[in-house]
């Protein structure tokens, strides 16, 4: 049984950072893509970051380019969300997904986990 299992969200000021990790179990995600997506009340989920199975290839949404840093340790199977500069309008349940299919942006993955809420206050 594959599961993903996100932690680290929590409530920040503005300008704060926070560290996201999604854990996987039951299959490594070596040579698939693993990806963060968010939805805040009221909106619909968007695509945040993308991590090739390599680790060499990111993607990022442009409303966190310069902001978030997506990396991955294959040896834990977990791949991170690092947060910086963080802004009340990224304020969301952060969940991590894996095994794209197709686009890394769009919703198509095989696997998601529950989420973490991340809160950021002005």
């Amino acid at each position: 049984q594959v599961q993903l299992v996100e932690s680290g969200g929590g409530l920040v000021q503005a300008g704060g950072s926070l560290r996201l990790s999604c854990a996987a179990s039951g299959r490594t995600f070596s040579t698939s893509v693993m990806g963060w997506f968010r939805q805040a009340p009221g909106k619909e989920r968007e695509f945040v970051a993308a991590i090739s199975g390599s680790g060499i290839s990111t993607w990022y949404a442009d409303s966190v380019k310069g902001r978030f840093t997506i990396s991955k340790n294959k040896a834990e199977n977990t791949v991170y969300l690092q947060m910086n500069s963080l802004k009340p309008e990224d304020t969301a349940v952060y969940s991590c997904a894996g095994g794209a299919r197709g686009l890394v942006t769009t919703s198509k993955y095989d696997y998601w986990g529950l989420g973490t809420q991340v809160t950021v206050s002005s």
